[in-house]
């Protein structure tokens, strides 16, 4: 059977096909779809939205403990968070298979910055699986669990932004479309093998040396190490993931070495293949890891002077090193002299990303630039915030970090108006901790959490404030004022994030209280809850309107420029395709120019 699938979804279908049983992540793009599909299952696999990536693979853990075959999924900032149970699970070793996918965001397409988790996996001392494309995916995905529970390693699928986004075709094989029921290996009482206290996790260190070695072994053999010739052996190309295709397109006349099964590295068929060429190179995406390991076991390596490992690689980056290693004035040589130039195409024009037209974290970034507040920001999609022309966010670091860097400035001296921004998935993910010093440690900071009932950002997914989990089925709903509250802050307001002057109101009166506080903005997501079917428009009475421009300061990209009435003044106007009738920008308005189109006789 072969279906069109992206890289996501082959992961996914290799989890049912490999008799998965157990799945957690937190959502991330470029993973993000990943449990998406698996719960399309059925429920045939037992999966969750996590809190945090540090839960998810403690419940991969103790699943892998428990004997099932166990699929932890993060983007790569996510490892971070991850990493403490990772280090010491990876001593301890798998029972059932434990597969954890890693996908990277070269040129950080969504992302606070560009990381290459190969090296954390090679930190952790774990296999690394690098797919190319949606076939390898399903394939090294679907092997992976085999190798997990022979080795006791957890094993990593490397993923990042092309391969998981990206669609192929992709043979299922002998499964189909079914599952596989692999029965869960027993659990055994193991307080020696499972238990880190130090006298047990000295000889743990031990084992985990004894693993690198017979790893090195399955890496020497693995098929997805695998050698392809070329009619030219003056170069050579060692590659991995993705870069393996660029390598294919820009260099089909030489041989490639293809490394798939890339931590522990497979030296003796490197150094195998580096004798029968001239020079070798080693392409790969993001850090030299690769080329640092072929270097390192005495192979040498040719070190071009294109830049190939800053921002996300592509086939232009590769022909710059073809015409540097070749001496060809452009890809291809003279023989493609009558192909059009790609740089003669004209690039396409920016798109800004802004917030949704109706948004409710609007209202809540104009209060607070029109306070003068500092804000600490944190990740979600309301970092728009930053953007002009609210340009209302002062700091974003990592998830979680808005409360923590708002309580450094205080500890610092920073005497004015201060409030840390963060989202309702944000603050259940590691908000509550950074909240919970604050209060422990008596810092005067003001926490705005904007509760659009959504993890936003990722593509609309649920956390413990929407009342339903993964599967759609209904559970506790969490609320972040009484978690607020348990946690003791004293001040705790909420207020609807589309009511402006109470909002304002609110949030002066918090941002100068000089103690802790919280304020909840509720406000559900304008495109989640569906508030933009049967909307009523607003529109601009031109002859109210005064070319004043504070219904621009919104950023509203519903609101656009109409007639030039004076030089650098425009009337403005209201698409209503867009407008899902929030009234914000009427209550912005000084002149009463923007109103509802609903009917006076409706």
């Amino acid at each position: 059977m072969k279906l069109f699938l992206s890289g996501n979804e082959a992961v996914a279908r290799a989890a049912c096909a490999a008799g998965c049983r157990v799945a957690a992540a937190y959502p991330g793009t470029p993973s993000t779809e990943i449990l998406e599909n698996v719960a399309k299952f059925g429920g045939a696999i037992d999966c969750e939205w996590s809190v945090n990536e540090k839960v998810a693979m403690e419940i991969g853990a103790g699943a892998s403990i428990a004997g099932a075959r166990t699929l932890v999924c993060m983007k790569h900032v996510g490892l971070n968070v991850a990493m403490d149970p990772l280090m010491t699970f990876t001593f301890e070793g798998c029972n059932g298979g434990l597969v954890v996918v890693s996908a990277d965001d070269p040129g950080m397409h969504s992302s606070q910055n560009e990381q290459d988790n190969r090296v954390l996996q090679k930190f952790a001392r774990a296999v690394t699986l690098e797919p190319s494309d949606s076939q390898e995916a399903y394939d090294m995905a679907r092997a992976a669990w085999d190798i997990s529970e022979r080795t006791g390693s957890i094993v990593f699928l490397r993923m990042t932004t092309r391969t998981s986004h990206s669609s192929g075709l992709v043979d299922l094989g002998e499964i189909g479309d079914g599952r596989a029921e692999i029965a869960p290996k027993p659990y055994e009482k193991n307080p020696k093998k499972y238990v880190s206290v130090p006298a047990n996790a000295r000889g743990m260190r031990f084992a985990v040396e004894d693993r690198l070695a017979a790893l090195r072994e399955e890496s020497e053999n693995s098929p997805f190490n695998r050698e392809e010739p070329g009619e030219r052996t003056d170069w050579g190309f060692v590659s991995s993931g993705v870069a393996y295709n660029y390598v294919k397109e820009a260099f089909p006349e030489f041989p490639v070495l293809k490394i798939g099964f890339s931590n522990p590295l497979p030296a003796g068929k490197i150094r195998a293949f580096a004798a029968k060429v001239g020079r070798l190179v080693v392409v790969e995406e993001l850090d030299p890891v690769l080329r640092d390991a072929v270097a390192l076991a005495g192979i040498q390596v040719y070190d071009p002077t294109t830049e190939l490992h800053m921002m996300e690689l592509d086939v232009d980056r590769l022909r710059a090193l073809r015409r540097e290693i070749l001496g060809e004035e452009r890809a291809g040589g003279a023989a493609s002299s009558s192909a059009p130039s790609r740089e003669a195409v004209p690039p396409l024009p920016s798109r800004p990303p802004t917030l949704c037209a109706g948004c409710g974290h609007r209202g809540v970034f104009y209060a607070l630039s029109k306070l003068k507040a500092a804000v600490t920001g944190d990740i979600g999609c309301y970092t728009l915030g930053v953007a002009p022309p609210l340009s209302a966010m002062d700091t974003t670091i990592c998830m979680g970090a808005s409360i923590g860097a708002a309580f450094g400035m205080r500890k610092a001296g920073f005497k004015g108006r201060l409030a840390a921004v963060i989202g309702d998935s944000t603050f259940f993910h590691s908000g509550m901790t950074g909240l919970l010093d604050v209060v422990y440690n008596k810092g005067a900071v003001t926490v705005v959490v904007l509760d659009n009932r959504i993890t936003g950002m990722t593509g609309h997914q649920p956390n413990p404030g929407t009342g339903r989990t993964l599967l759609g089925e209904p559970t506790v709903q969490t609320s972040i004022a009484e978690v607020a509250r348990a946690l003791g802050v004293k001040r705790v307001k909420e207020v609807d994030v589309y009511d402006l002057k109470t909002v304002m109101k609110v949030l002066e009166e918090e941002l100068d209280c000089g103690e802790p506080s919280v304020v909840v903005a509720y406000g559900p997501c304008v495109i989640a809850s569906k508030r933009a079917v049967g909307a009523v428009p607003h529109a601009v009475d031109p002859a109210k309107c005064k070319a004043c421009g504070a219904c621009f300061k919104l950023g509203c990209p519903a609101i656009v420029r109409g007639e030039e009435k004076a030089p650098g003044r425009f009337l403005s106007r209201i698409e209503p395709a867009a407008c899902i009738g929030c009234d914000v920008c009427a209550q912005v308005c000084p002149f009463g120019a923007i109103a509802t189109t609903r009917s006076t006789s409706a």
